[in-house]
């Protein structure tokens, strides 16, 4: 397909976007914007924009699809600047926002001059940020919600479809509220947990100095996502208030009744809560990507040794193996240490427990 894309937000996603819709429409041209001017000139410096528009009228009014790749409240100003911009008549906005209701709402002045916005939420991610970060495959597999409203033409989602069929992501068209209610549940609900979580363990760390310590293993790994970016997480919550307040209603309606358990010691329906809670859990795809980007870990069972970790990464970087964390379970002397190394991708742990295996006697395992 042959056009001009408009990415507004050159960071990971942005740039990933642009990235796969350049790499299945090599003869597309790409412009790139960012408040950030040094992430412009990086996304022009490493291929992934054709070139950098000054403003947003400057990109925008010529475009044939305006791609919103930032903030979520962003994502409202951005379009309150496009609506004063005279653009394609035919042109599609879309955005990679993590709330829609509110967004398409605000799209709506869009829709009265004729111009046709269809929510987008790429639900895919890194540990990494910037457009130095971005790479063409970070969707692929990954679900990619559309959520275009009742008098949107077919027509319109399917060119917006073809746009990013380099995304090689698995597309779904869902109604802004049920991306709402479904992000908030998998998504928005569990950060805040993690969050409230860590800030009871900061709390009780207060007279139990010992916290810290116990919490550098399991409890570091269910709270991972509480490290996410305190910004986007406010505007979301902001965005998504309405969901969330039901949820939080709900979960104190399951605390109570986790409480009531335990005040009766009722052994019986203490174990069928878990045991139900296992079976759900347990019938979730392994494979496929989530709302929440996921580690795949490898044990690799080391020596304590001055050197060792250099020497592990060493074989993982001759094969051109990326990690995305790295951390030491346990080192004492004349024991042998666990070093758990973490991958984006199954694919990768795969590579890296052949890789060691090929060049260590290192006992290694895959992580839950």
């Amino acid at each position: 397909m042959n056009g001009q894309v408009f990415l507004i937000g050159l960071g990971l996603i942005g740039g990933s976007l642009a990235l796969s819709i350049r790499e299945q429409h090599p003869q597309s041209r790409i412009v790139g914007y960012d408040i950030n001017d040094e992430q412009c000139k990086l996304a022009k410096m490493l291929g992934v924009i054709d070139e950098a528009a000054e403003t947003i009228e400057a990109g925008a009014k010529d475009a044939d699809l305006i791609i919103i790749a930032t903030p979520v409240l962003e994502v409202e100003r951005i379009l309150t600047v496009l609506e004063t911009i005279s653009l394609k008549r035919d042109v599609i906005i879309t955005d990679a926002g993590s709330t829609k209701l509110t967004i398409v709402k605000k799209a709506a002045a869009l829709k009265t001059k004729g111009i046709t916005f269809i929510g987008g939420h790429p639900m895919a991610g890194s540990h990494k940020s910037g457009v130095s970060a971005a790479k063409t495959l970070l969707f692929e597999n990954a679900f990619y919600l559309l959520t275009p409203e009742e008098d949107i033409k077919e027509e319109y989602i399917a060119k917006l479809q073809h746009w990013l069929q380099g995304t090689k992501a698995k597309f779904l068209v869902i109604t802004p509220e049920e991306h709402d209610l479904l992000t908030g549940v998998i998504s928005h609900f569990p950060h805040v947990i993690a969050a409230s979580l860590v800030h009871q363990a900061k709390l009780t760390s207060q007279d139990q100095k010992l916290v810290t310590r116990l919490a550098a293993g399991g409890f570091r790994d269910i709270t991972r996502i509480a490290s996410s970016s305190p910004e986007m997480w406010r505007d979301i919550l902001i965005h998504n208030k309405d969901v969330l307040l039901s949820l939080f209603h709900q979960w104190k309606m399951e605390m109570s009744k986790v409480e009531t358990m335990l005040l009766e010691e009722n052994e019986e329906k203490i174990y069928h809560y878990f045991l139900a809670a296992k079976e759900f859990r347990d019938e979730l795809p392994q494979k496929q990507k989530g709302a929440i980007p996921a580690f795949y870990d490898l044990f690799v069972d080391v020596p304590d040794y001055p050197g060792i970790i250099s020497e592990v990464t060493g074989y993982l970087a001759k094969e051109e193996i990326s990690i995305t964390n790295i951390r030491i379970l346990e080192t004492r002397e004349d024991i042998n240490g666990v070093l758990v190394i973490s991958f984006q991708t199954e694919e990768d742990r795969s590579k890296a427990e052949k890789c060691l295996s090929t060049y260590t006697t290192y006992q290694t395992s895959i992580g839950p």
